[in-house]
């Protein structure tokens, strides 16, 4: 298998409808194992928490997550985003609709000066996501 770089995220108890939604937008393949299932012996009250999520989609994304580590801090910052661009118009618009339609649409999805049709928004799990359509026509 070659190698692949993709976004980990991680929540503070709520991984598991975070990427239960995820699966809802994208399709896919979703694994999700708790701290219990592991036998993490520290886990306390963290025996149902996600030490580890992945989704896999049929369109080739992979998306990693798990809720903080029992005895870690979580820090939620907004040095990250997720992108996703393409060329399917249907699809991608599709993605957005569902991601912002709870959150919050911080760059409404339109044609920008680029020359393609792109938005901001972050859905109600606090992810930042950047949808870009390539080559769209207004």
């Amino acid at each position: 298998m070659p190698s692949r770089l993709n976004p980990y995220l991680t929540f503070d108890g709520d991984a598991r409808q975070a990427m239960e939604f995820y699966k809802e937008v994208f399709g896919g393949t979703l694994a999700l194992n708790t701290y219990g299932e592991f036998g993490e012996k520290e886990a306390g009250d963290a025996v149902d928490k996600i030490m580890h999520g992945m989704l896999e989609t049929d369109s080739g994304f992979t998306l990693m997550a798990g809720d903080v580590a029992p005895g870690m801090e979580f820090r939620p910052g907004n040095t990250i985003s997720v992108s996703v661009s393409g060329e399917d118009d249907d699809e991608l618009r599709g993605y957005w609709a569902k991601l912002s339609g709870d959150g919050t649409v911080s760059v409404p999805l339109e044609m920008q000066m680029w020359g393609d049709v792109f938005g901001m928004c972050t859905d109600s799990y606090g992810i930042t996501w950047l949808v870009n359509i390539s080559g769209q026509q207004s």
